[in-house]
Parts: C-alpha cells; structure tokens; sequence
C-alpha cells in the first residue's frame, strides 16, 4: 500500500533454496545492458485480497499473475495488499501489509520459499510496511510502531526495535536506521519524526523533526538522508508535502527544500533524486543531491503522459526509469518504461494488477 493509512481509512470513515547467514545483495558489473526481466508488485485494492506479482521477460511477454503460476497449488494468491518487495541475495521478500506477513520467494523463479508471519490478518497484524536488507538481514516496519529484523537463514523473526508511531519507509547510513514516524494510524494526529535507530543495539538513539506525515527516505553518497512527508490535504488550513534533508554525521535536520518541492514520494540513483507524487499527478522533479540543484522539472522529456505515478525504480545497470501508472486505482494498471533521458522506450498492462507499486530487476 502504497499510500499511508489515510487513503484508505478516510474512504471508510467516509461511507467505513535458503541462503547462507550473511546473504548478500547480488551485484553485477556495469554492462550498459538490461535487466534479464522484471518483476511487478500490485498491491491491489483495501481488502479485496488481491495484490499480484507479475513478470516481463526481455521478449516482452507479461504473465499477470507470475506468483500463481509458479506456484500453482497456492490458490488462494498472494494476498491482500503487497505494499513493498526487496531482492536480498537470492530471495524475494513481499511485505504483505494487509495479510500480514513477508512472503519470500526464489528471486530467479518466483517459488515460495516461506512465508514469515507479523501476526497474521487479525487483530495481531502488526501490519508490514516496508523492507530494507543489510547485514544478512531484513528490517521491516511494522505499524505496531516497531522494526522487525528477519534472519535471511532461518527467515524468522529475531529482533525488534521500538520507534515512533505508524514507521513508513526506512534507510541505513552508516550505522544507523532511519526510519519514517508518519503517525497515520493517528489520524489526523500525525507524527513527524524520523527515529534513529543504531543497529548495533537495535535501540532507537533519537528522533529528529520533519515535515508532517513523513512517509519515504533515500540517502545520497555523501551520507545527507532525505526525507519526504505527504502534509495534511484534509486539514482545514491544508499543509502541503514537503521535503526534508537530515545531515547523517551530525543527525540534524540540515534544511527543507522550498515550496517548489512539495513532493511525497523519492528515489534516488547516482545522487540523481526523482520527487514525485504518488497520489495526485504525474510530474516527476530530477534534482542533484550534490549540488542542490534542479536539473529537469520534469524527468519525462518527449511528452509521454502517465495518469497517476505510483510508484518508480530504476535499472541500476543501465538507467532505465519505469514509472509505474496506478491509472483510477480500480483497474490494470501500467509500466512504463523510460531512458535515462526521460524518452519512452515501451510501456505494459500488468493486468489484472491493480496499482502496481514496484519493480524489480532480474540478472
């Protein structure tokens, strides 16, 4: 689930083989070529139990429903609401927000592996967020306001760390976890922290100040954490998305981008960030992290519409940008994707998916 719980919660106000201990991501050397295949992360729609993880190979052909088809005897699915899925060594992990629990499949085949449960879909779902692997291990934020840490060998949960209230998106520099506080389950309490976390001890160490409602963090080469908050549209005096820069030597807010950048969502690649927002338009800012500068107020430059961005990853090996398009929310949605100069190069259904939140890279 790609936006926090505010989206879905003001509807229904409204209406209501394993891997060895120190498993590590697999690298490549830069051969300017595509990625093998791709894989695509529906998340689905609130309650329906529908996300779907497809699959496109380099002749083009997308199987809808790759994880069904791998594993056949399963069909009952993925499950309801895949917000997040990271590739660490040779597994996949799918954060299962909604079902509650992280599916691990092989990442070269899409088989199952396991499934690590966070309490299952009752009233003990700790409900997952998002996924981060380092140190053979993978940390996932959970909105019982934690961080669970996965031992990719035993793929069960061994630690946990307590941070601020309803943790989005994470990021590691140095020593030290990041996490995002967005308060959502708190509506319309936000938090707007970011809790440090020292992954030593697993301890949170402090929290530092933010934009409301903070929801992703990336972090450039020189160690500067950026930090993206979707505000309060609701509020009665609006408070708009913001971004905001935290200094990771000093663990300090550094500064907060101007107005020009409201923007909830971010990736960066190559100290390059893409700002975008996944809940209303399409355009895409390409911003230097170096040098503080604007490069492109729109990263898509040959007049290539996308609905709704919902989500966007990019090709490490060769700069490939696709942007996923959640369209109305209700039906298949999209991928495009773009050279690193912002020109189309192809774009898919990943039908019967609905709001596609991520892609990944196959070797």
């Amino acid at each position: 689930m790609k936006k926090n719980v505010i989206k879905w919660v003001l509807p229904v106000l409204v209406l209501l083989n394993a891997c060895k201990k120190n498993d590590q991501p697999v690298t490549t050397a830069p051969l300017l070529q595509p990625a093998k295949g791709v894989y695509i992360l529906s998340e689905g729609g609130f309650a329906a139990n529908n996300s779907k993880l497809a699959y496109r190979d380099t002749a083009g052909l997308v199987s809808g429903d790759f994880f069904l088809q791998q594993n056949p005897s399963l069909t009952a699915g993925l499950g309801d609401l895949g917000n997040d899925m990271i590739i660490y060594g040779s597994k996949m992990y799918i954060v299962m927000n909604g079902s509650g629990n992280v599916t691990v499949l092989n990442a070269a085949t899409g088989t199952l592996i396991s499934q690590v449960s966070f309490g299952g879909s009752g009233t003990s779902n700790k409900n997952p967020r998002y996924a981060l692997g380092a140190n053979g291990k993978v940390y996932v934020t959970g909105w019982d306001n934690s961080v669970s840490v996965i031992d990719t060998t035993s793929l069960s949960i061994t630690g946990t760390a307590l941070v601020g209230a309803t943790p989005e998106g994470l990021a590691i520099s140095g020593n030290y976890l990041y996490v995002a506080n967005s308060g959502g389950l708190n509506y319309p309490d936000y938090d707007s922290t970011v809790s440090v976390v020292d992954l030593t001890t697993m301890l949170e160490i402090k929290k530092i100040k933010v934009g409301l409602n903070p929801q992703k963090i990336e972090v450039n080469s020189a160690g500067k954490v950026y930090v993206t908050a979707y505000g309060d549209a609701f509020a009665a005096v609006p408070v708009p998305a913001t971004v905001s820069i935290i200094n990771s030597s000093t663990k300090l807010l550094e500064s907060t981008l101007g107005s020009d950048y409201q923007f909830d969502h971010v990736r960066i690649f190559n100290d390059i960030a893409y700002f975008y927002n996944n809940y209303g338009g399409s355009n895409i800012k390409m911003y230097n992290t170096l040098t503080n500068s604007l490069i492109r107020n729109n990263f898509i430059t040959d007049g290539t519409l996308i609905t709704t961005s919902y989500g966007l990853n990019i090709d490490e090996q060769n700069g490939d940008v696709y942007v996923t398009d959640s369209k109305d929310f209700v039906t298949a949605g999209e991928v495009t994707c773009f050279s690193a100069g912002g020109v189309r190069k192809f774009s898919f259904s990943i039908a019967p998916g609905v709001n596609p939140n991520k892609v990944l890279f196959v070797r």
